[in-house]
C-alpha cells in the first residue's frame, strides 16, 4: 500500500538553521520539498566529490592482490591527497601514452629512410650548404630537370627517395613538392625513448594497482562527502521569511512526512522551538513522495522495481502483489524448462546459505522464488533440458499435466491449448486491472465505466480466439454475446470514462476525444493479443534448448564427449541468458505497460527519500 503522506512546513530562526539542519536529519522523517536544489558548485565539498568520482573511475576496473594485508589510507599517504595522486598518475600516463603514440607514427614516417640524424642535416644547413630529402612518384622524379643535381637513396617501382644537393635552386626546393620534415630525432633515439616509456607506463601502473587496494576508503569519503552535500542541498533549499529584520532572521522549509511518523515531527518541533504546519497534500502538488509499505512477501519485488527505477505515483494505486504473482507466471513461462529451474533454486539456495549470518539479500529470495515457479512450469509441461519427451523418464511425464504435455496430448493441441491458456492469462489480469479502478471508484459512477471495460476484454477476448485458435478441429464461434459485451461495454466506457460528477460533462469530453476512445477499443484488441508473446518466447527458448542437445548429442557418445560437454554448457548457459533479457522485454511489460495501462498507473512517480543519517561503512 502507498502510506498517507503529510505537507509540512517548518521554520526555524537564521542563527540555529545548522543545529536545526542537524537535529532534522538526525529525526529522518522529513522528504524534501527542495533537496533537488544545487549547492554552490564551487564549493570545496562539491570540488571534493568531482575528484573522487574521477579517482574511483580511474581504479574501478584495477583489480588488486586479495591475499595482500590492505594497509589504511593513512599509512602511506594522506587520505585528501589521494584522489590528487591518482589523477595525477592518470595524467602522466596519458601524456606517455600520447607521447608514444606520436612516436610510433614518426617511427612509421621515416623507417624508410634509415637510422640518420637530423641535427647533421641542420649543421649543413647553418654551414651554408643546405640539404632537402624528397619523396617522389616514380614519373616526378623522371620529369626533374637535368640540371638539378640530386642522389637518389632508394625506393621501389613506385616511390623515390632523394637528396637535392644544388645549391643554385632557387630555395633550394622542387617546384611543386614539398620537402620530407626532418623528425626531432633519429630513429634509434626514438625507439630508446619509447623503450624509456614502456618502463615509466609500468611503474605507473604499479602506483595505481598500490592506490586501487585503497578503493575501499575513497568509497567510505565518498560517503561522507555525499552526506555533507545533502546537508548543504537541504540549506539552499531553505527560503527566508522577507522583511524581518537580520537579527531575527527567519528561514523556512516544507517536506513530506508519513502521517505514521508525524508525531516524531512535532515533538521535535515543541522541544526545539520551531514553527511546524501540517496539511494534507493538494492536487496542485506533484512532487509527493511515494512510500510503500507491504509484508515481506510482497517486498520480494524490491529488487526488481529498484534495477528498473520504477515508483507509482502517490495518487496512484499500488500494484506490488499482483506485479509479483504474474511476474513469477511469466517467468516460469518464459523460462519454461524445469532443469533451469532448479538450476536457479539451487544458485539461490546456496546464496542463501552463504549470507544466512550476515542477512539474506532480497534478491536471492526473488530468485529462488522465481526459480520454483519455472521449476513448477516446467514439470507440467514436461520440459527438462529440452530433451525429447519420449526419453523423459515415466515418472516424470506421469506428473506432467496433459493439457500442456506434449508427453500425454498431440503437440499440435498443446500448442493451442498453450495459446488459450495465455490468452485467458491476460483477460485475468486485465480483468484485475479494471477490478482495481471498480473498488477505487465504487462510489462514483465512473465505476460503470469499468464494468465496461472488463465487458470488452471479455468480447475481446472471444474474438481472439476466433482469429488465432479457431480451426478445424478446434470450433471457436463468434458468438452474438461478444459483439454484445464488446458494443455494451463500450457504451458504458463511452459515458462513464469522464465522469466527474456530471454525465453530461463526461459524454461530452467523450466526444471531444472520440479519436482515443474509438482507438482504445483497437487498443483492447492488442493488449491481449500481446499475451501470446509468452507461448511464442517460451516456444524459442525450448526449441534453442533442443538444438543444442541434437549439436552436442553426436559428440557424447565418443571421444568428442568434452567438446559435447562444453557446447552443452555453452548453448544452455546462453539461452539461460537470452531467457532473462526475454523476462525483462516481455515479462516486465505486460506488468508495467498493459496492466499498468489499465490500472492507470504511469509510473511518474518519486520516491519517499527521507533526510536522514546515512550509515558510512
Amino acid at each position: 500500500m502507498i502510506v498517507p503522506m503529510k505537507k509540512v512546513c517548518l521554520m526555524v530562526q537564521d542563527k540555529t538553521k545548522n543545529e536545526a539542519l542537524v537535529k532534522l536529519r538526525g529525526i529522518g522523517v522529513v522528504h524534501l520539498e527542495n533537496a533537488g536544489m544545487p549547492a554552490d558548485r564551487n564549493s570545496s565539498v562539491v570540488e571534493c566529490k568531482k575528484k573522487l568520482d574521477s579517482a574511483l573511475g580511474l581504479i574501478s576496473e584495477i583489480k588488486t592482490p586479495k591475499n595482500k594485508n590492505q594497509l589504511s589510507v593513512t599509512q602511506s599517504t594522506g587520505e585528501k591527497e589521494l584522489p590528487d595522486l591518482i589523477i595525477g598518475i592518470d595524467k602522466d600516463r596519458k601524456a606517455l601514452q600520447d607521447r608514444v603514440s606520436f612516436i610510433s607514427r614518426e617511427i612509421s614516417r621515416i623507417e624508410a629512410w634509415g637510422d640518420f640524424q637530423p641535427d647533421s642535416i641542420k649543421e649543413m644547413a647553418a654551414l651554408g650548404l643546405p640539404v632537402f630529402l624528397y619523396e617522389l612518384s616514380s614519373d616526378f622524379l623522371s620529369a626533374i630537370p637535368q640540371d638539378i643535381r640530386y642522389m637518389k637513396l632508394g625506393g621501389n617501382k613506385n616511390t623515390a627517395r632523394i637528396i637535392v644537393l644544388d645549391n643554385e635552386l632557387p630555395g633550394y626546393l622542387l617546384p611543386g613538392v614539398t620537402p620530407f620534415q626532418l623528425p626531432e630525432k633519429s630513429l634509434s633515439d626514438f625507439s630508446q625513448e619509447a623503450e624509456g616509456i614502456k618502463i615509466s607506463l609500468n611503474e605507473l601502473d604499479k602506483k595505481l594497482v598500490s592506490l586501487a587496494e585503497h578503493r575501499s576508503g575513497l568509497i567510505s569519503e565518498m560517503a561522507v562527502i555525499e552526506r555533507e552535500i545533502e546537508f548543504e542541498n537541504a540549506a539552499a533549499g531553505m527560503e527566508k521569511v522577507q522583511d524581518v529584520p537580520v537579527e531575527y532572521g527567519l528561514s523556512w522549509l516544507t517536506g513530506y512526512v508519513p502521517v505514521e511518523d508525524l508525531g516524531n515531527l512535532k515533538a521535535a518541533a515543541c522541544e526545539n522551538g520551531w514553527a511546524l504546519t501540517a496539511d494534507d497534500p493538494e492536487d496542485a502538488d506533484e512532487a509527493v513522495p511515494t512510500k510503500l509499505r507491504n509484508n515481506k512477501f510482497v517486498n520480494l519485488l524490491n529488487p526488481l522495481t529498484n534495477f528498473l527505477g520504477i515508483v507509482p505515483g502517490y495518487r496512484e494505486v499500488d500494484i506490488s502483489l499482483w506485479f509479483l504473482f504474474f511476474f513469477c507466471i511469466y517467468f516460469g513461462m518464459i523460462f519454461g524448462d524445469a532443469v533451469y529451474g532448479i538450476f536457479l533454486s539451487l544458485i539461490a539456495i546456496i546464496g542463501i546459505v552463504k549470507t544466512a549470518k550476515k542477512g539474506i539479500p532480497q534478491a536471492l529470495r526473488m530468485l529462488l522464488l522465481l526459480g520454483i515457479f519455472n521449476t513448477a512450469w516446467g514439470v507440467l509441461t514436461c520440459s527438462w533440458l529440452g530433451v525429447d519427451v519420449e526419453m523423459v523418464p515415466q515418472f516424470l511425464q506421469n506428473i506432467s499435466l496433459s493439457v500442456f504435455s506434449t508427453a500425454k496430448t498431440d503437440a499440435a493441441i498443446v500448442d493451442q491449448n498453450l495459446q488459450i491458456f495465455c490468452f485467458s492469462l491476460g483477460l485475468l489480469h486485465l480483468s484485475i486491472a479494471h477490478i482495481i479502478g471498480l473498488i477505487r471508484n465504487i462510489k462514483s459512477l465512473k465505476a460503470l465505466a469499468e464494468i465496461g471495460a472488463i465487458g470488452m476484454l471479455c468480447g475481446m477476448f472471444n474474438v481472439v480466439l476466433f482469429l488465432v485458435v479457431s480451426n478445424d478441429t478446434r470450433s471457436i464461434p463468434l458468438m452474438p454475446v461478444s459483439i454484445h459485451l464488446l458494443v455494451g461495454g463500450f457504451v458504458l466506457s463511452f459515458i462513464f470514462a469522464y465522469y466527474e460528477g456530471s454525465l453530461g460533462q463526461s459524454v461530452l469530453s467523450s466526444c471531444k476525444n472520440i479519436i482515443s476512445v474509438v482507438l482504445g477499443v483497437a487498443n483492447v484488441f492488442s493488449d491481449v493479443m500481446s499475451y501470446i508473446r509468452l507461448w511464442a518466447v517460451g516456444l524459442a527458448g525450448a526449441s534453442i534448448a533442443a538444438t543444442v542437445n541434437i549439436m552436442a548429442g553426436p559428440m557424447l557418445g565418443n571421444f568428442l564427449i568434452f567438446a559435447g560437454i562444453l557446447l552443452l554448457v555453452f548453448g544452455h548457459g546462453i539461452n539461460i541468458v537470452l531467457n532473462v533479457l526475454s523476462v525483462l522485454v516481455h515479462g516486465v511489460r505486460l506488468n508495467t505497460l498493459e496492466f499498468s495501462g489499465h490500472v492507470g498507473l504511469t509510473w511518474s512517480g518519486t520516491a519517499y527519500r527521507p533526510f536522514a543519517e546515512r550509515v558510512v561503512k
